[in-house]
């Protein structure tokens, strides 16, 4: 047996059950501190290491807990981060939700004079800035604007409170079409 096998020997013998429990103190869930601790131990002597001495070997796992959890806890927070970018919802949309949708939205719109209709046709279908469609309707930027808010306080009145977390309605039949 080789001496780094040996002081994993030891050290798992003796000190196993204080390097869990050091590792549930930091988890809070003894399953998870059990992952942890192993998982500290592949990486400590994974590679042939010069760790001849328990006494430091212990510290040093102990060390490699530590990491461990925090690379673990920033991996997740990161995922969490970007996992809306990657998943996709479980949720599967049939035909008649995008033809109702759709419906809903022409109707809307129906309700807007041709102003209004313009603008938001202009700045959620054809993806314009305010600047280019005062260019194309020959108005100023303000006046975009403000036919912009006009327009969605009226579709919010007939297609319901447009959230933060929500996407309008025009715009996922917008992103439908260019499928």
């Amino acid at each position: 047996m080789a001496a780094w096998e040996q002081v994993l020997d030891d050290l798992v013998q003796v000190r196993g059950h204080a390097l869990v429990r050091y590792a549930t103190y930091l988890t809070g869930d003894r399953r998870s501190a059990e992952d942890l601790v192993q998982e500290a131990l592949v990486r400590c002597f994974g590679r042939t290491r010069p760790l001849r001495d328990a006494v430091a070997a212990e510290a040093y796992v102990r060390r490699a807990i530590l990491s461990e959890l925090l690379d673990g806890h920033r991996r997740s927070t990161r995922w969490r981060s970007v996992r809306h970018l990657v998943a996709r919802g479980e949720r599967v949309e049939s035909p008649e939700t995008s033809a109702v949708e759709r419906a809903s939205v022409e109707a809307a719109l129906a309700t807007l004079s041709p102003r209004l209709r313009a603008c938001v046709v202009l700045r959620f279908y054809d993806d314009l800035t305010v600047a280019e469609i005062a260019r194309t309707l020959g108005v100023a930027d303000g006046t975009v604007k403000r036919y912009l808010s006009d327009a969605m306080d009226a579709l919010e009145g007939v297609l319901g409170p447009v959230g933060a977390d929500r996407t309008t309605d025009i715009e996922l039949v917008r992103t439908r079409e260019a499928r």
